[in-house]
């Protein structure tokens, strides 16, 4: 009997129902907010993030990068092989796009666009004016 006792002491025996109550309460607990939700090793990029390179040279293409962008893909857009009519074109295509998914759109280059959708957060601006001031 003192063995028992001391037993029970030492390792106590858990009843399954208990048991099974801390599993299921572990199951169905859920972060209750943003800031205990599990974060990726690089905040912000989803884990499969891809960025996509086009260099147009018809307007037909813009289909093509919209595709991608609809995919959630980062699309770099080098314009310099259109015509100056059909880039703009494009640029008001794929504004139209990225307005749509919620993205973000920005110069990066003398010719050169970023659409991103939602899902791929971009951060940094790129000044393109050769003032150092």
């Amino acid at each position: 009997m003192a063995f028992e006792k001391l037993k029970n002491f030492i390792a106590p025996e858990v009843d399954d129902d208990t048991e099974n109550e801390i599993d299921e309460y572990e199951e169905t607990s859920a972060p209750v907010s943003s800031f205990e939700e599990p974060k990726s090793k690089v905040s912000g990029i989803p884990s499969n993030a891809q960025m996509v390179l086009f260099e147009p040279r018809s307007f037909d293409e813009a289909e093509e990068i919209a595709r991608h962008l609809k995919q959630r893909r980062a699309c770099v857009v080098n314009l310099h092989r259109l015509q100056r009519d059909y880039a703009q074109r494009t640029i008001d295509f794929l504004t139209g796009v990225v307005f749509a998914l919620d993205g973000t759109i920005q110069k990066i280059g003398h010719n050169v666009i970023l659409c991103a959708p939602k899902s791929v957060v971009v951060n940094g601006e790129i000044k393109l004016d050769s003032d150092d001031d």
